[in-house]
């Protein structure tokens, strides 16, 4: 799957940060009897729920299913990626910190000259700087240019799902937790060769062309729960890179892996769509530790 993809809606999400919120087109809802893709998760002390989010959202998308409603009720927690992303003003924070580097490189000689106009042209639309961009290591100038490009999308974090979980969460009295922190979510990136970081780079700006194709296919694909289509995006998008790919999925699914591990109860664990399918996908991993995963939407 590409990895824009995951940026926009299945991974990460760290982009939406500096996302604003705007109106859109009418949304997708979800079909008779199905939604969003959830699951029951059973083993070691847990009876609890794990969901595949999407990060950004149009306003107005009604995901929140009966199903979704019932284990949200029953959960007796709420684990995350990272329960720091409550603290926008830290996760930025630490953005900034991890993200600038001294005497960098203008970002149009970290790209190939074929796309120095593509990249020229995300920057105008979008709103940003050349000269402040340059003042980011490519994997956050990457990002930064990934949520120029969103601007037209009319998509906030505001309405994606993780807000909303976190307030039915906050009203119900129950805890809030995380499978990672914010600052392991952005070392994923940051300790990538920077061989690696301008290969992202340069995907962000050939994705950034087709972004809102590829974001109705996410949607879409999401709001039924079609999780064999999220998978599929890498047959229409380009190769991923496959340093990029273990650093920023398979590693981090395999710490999430052990953080699950620690678990009791009945937690509903929500982490983006894009790590419950394809290779090496948290779901895969957890049944190879003896966990029951058994879908119910």
């Amino acid at each position: 799957m590409c990895l824009l993809a995951r940026r926009l809606a299945l991974g990460l999400g760290l982009a939406a940060l500096f996302l604003i919120a705007a109106c859109g087109a009418e949304p997708p809802a979800p079909p008779p009897g199905g939604g969003p893709a959830l699951w029951r998760v059973e083993g070691k002390g847990i009876d609890g729920w794990l969901f595949g989010t999407i990060h950004v959202l149009p306003s107005n998308v009604q995901w929140q299913t009966a199903p979704i409603r019932d284990a949200v009720a029953q959960a007796d927690r709420l684990i995350l990626e990272s329960a720091e992303i409550q603290d926008q003003a830290r996760t930025l924070a630490i953005f900034e910190k991890m993200g600038r580097s001294p005497a960098l490189p203008p970002l149009d000689a970290r790209v190939p000259g074929e796309d120095k106009a593509a990249l020229d042209q995300i920057i105008s639309k979008g709103g940003a700087d050349a000269k402040t961009l340059s003042g980011y290591e490519s994997w956050a100038a990457a990002m930064l240019l990934s949520a120029a490009a969103q601007q037209a999308l009319h998509v906030s974090q505001d309405n994606g799902v993780e807000p909303a979980l976190i307030a039915a969460f906050r009203d119900a009295g129950k805890p809030i937790g995380g499978l990672e922190t914010v600052e392991r979510q952005f070392r994923a990136f940051d300790t990538l060769p920077e061989a690696a970081q301008q290969r992202l780079l340069v995907d962000t700006v050939h994705e950034a062309q087709d972004m809102r194709m590829l974001y109705d296919r996410i949607l879409k694909a999401w709001i039924k729960g079609d999780i064999a289509t999220l998978s599929r995006e890498d047959q229409l998008s380009e190769e991923p890179d496959p340093v990029v790919e273990q650093a920023v999925l398979v590693d981090r699914n395999r710490d999430w892996v052990k953080s699950v591990e620690a678990l009791k109860g009945h937690p509903f664990i929500a982490v983006g769509a894009g790590h419950l399918a394809g290779k090496d996908n948290l779901i895969e991993l957890l049944q190879a530790r003896g966990y029951k995963v058994t879908r119910v939407q």
